[in-house]
């Protein structure tokens, strides 16, 4: 069973890297030869991997193993969050399945909000490829690995990241123990430092930045007429926080009421767009959680523009929140923001704001 669930899961991946293919039509002419190479490697993949498994697995798996370890998974799991060192436990592709007490202290970030999401959103952008990269290698059976990084919250502060894998009871795939250290020797850094402690430029400015925009939102909610509360809340976060906002209103059907791009040729033609079209803001206005996506891997993700092309390929779409607008347990619309190019990818700190923020403008559009 459990070599069946691996091939599956593999098969999916193929599957959606072979969506990304279908998508490339809409890069430049002289991208494409590298974008053959690839399709040629995924062809070898099949032949040479895939088949090769699928012929295994259909010949009979394994009988999975019983569930006489339970108890000993209970006493683990309440080791793990007690150990007092930070310890995250990730999928191959970074993505949180559980952190301890003391790696969220560490990060600043909750276990809750953590969960679900890649643990590349908490570093520097400059790191994140590569911890990618170990991270799958691990996951693959190459070996430990170790590799210094960079938090989002204090990048001026190196962390040092022990990458292990584990293979969980009844599980069907490897995970791996991410083990995070202070990398300087002399002791804490000053984010784990006790209370009072000065806090880095680089920290102060990012946080003034935050409560600046909170402030700007808080104004803009206030004053805001009864029917441009999200107009009025796509304006503030444009620019200075995203480089495209889309706000669509109400969950069963929603609308979409405003779109600000880097040109009005871009913002009409994204205007046009059926947001039942988007799986995203489908699935937010269902009353999902909100989704923080860096290199967003599914190109088809938001939907297809008027000439046909992914909206997230076209745009140049380099990580995006899409946030369901939810008040007394009613999802009121739906908010994404794209950043694009070179600007740094959003943060967890920055998810968590947004997250704050869409809560004020779902009461501000309950009031209405």
């Amino acid at each position: 069973m459990a070599q069946t669930d691996e091939f599956s899961e593999e098969l999916a991946d193929f599957v959606r890297r072979v969506a990304e293919l279908k998508a490339a039509r809409s890069v430049p002419a002289g991208d494409l030869p590298s974008v053959l190479d690839a399709a040629i490697f995924e062809l070898d993949h099949v032949a040479g991997r895939l088949w090769p498994w699928y012929e295994r697995v259909s010949a009979g798996a394994p009988a999975s193993a019983g569930g006489g370890e339970r108890q000993e998974q209970q006493l683990l799991k309440a080791l793990f969050q007690r150990i007092p060192v930070p310890v995250a436990l990730v999928d191959r592709e970074t993505v949180v399945r559980r952190m301890n007490f003391a790696a969220t202290a560490f990060t600043g970030v909750r276990a809750g909000y953590a969960t679900g999401r890649p643990l590349t959103g908490m570093l520097t952008h400059a790191e994140r490829a590569a911890f990618r990269s170990q991270t799958a290698a691990v996951a693959r059976g190459e070996g430990d690995r170790s590799l210094t990084v960079r938090l989002q919250q204090d990048p001026a502060a190196p962390v040092r990241a022990t990458l292990a894998a584990l293979r969980p009871s009844g599980e069907p795939r490897t995970a791996v123990l991410v083990v995070l250290q202070p990398a300087d020797a002399r002791g804490p850094t000053r984010q784990h430092a006790p209370a009072g402690g000065i806090p880095s430029l680089a920290e102060t400015t990012r946080h003034a930045a935050l409560m600046d925009l909170l402030d700007a939102m808080t104004t803009a909610l206030l004053t805001a007429p009864a029917d441009a509360v999200l107009e009025r809340a796509a304006g503030v976060l444009h620019g200075r926080f995203a480089d495209w906002v889309v706000a669509d209103a109400g969950a069963a059907r929603p609308i979409r009421t405003a779109v600000l791009a880097p040109s009005a040729e871009e913002a009409a033609a994204l205007a046009a767009q059926d947001p039942a079209e988007c799986p995203l803001v489908v699935e937010a206005a269902r009353g999902g959680s909100t989704a923080l996506q860096l290199r967003p891997e599914d190109p088809e993700a938001f939907g297809r523009d008027a000439s046909g092309a992914p909206v997230l390929v076209r745009a140049n779409v380099t990580s995006l929140l899409c946030v369901p607008l939810t008040a007394g347990g009613t999802v009121h619309g739906v908010l994404t923001l794209f950043r694009s190019g070179a600007r740094l990818a959003f943060s967890m700190a920055e998810a968590q704001a947004m997250d704050m923020m869409s809560r004020h403008m779902a009461l501000a559009m309950r009031a209405q």
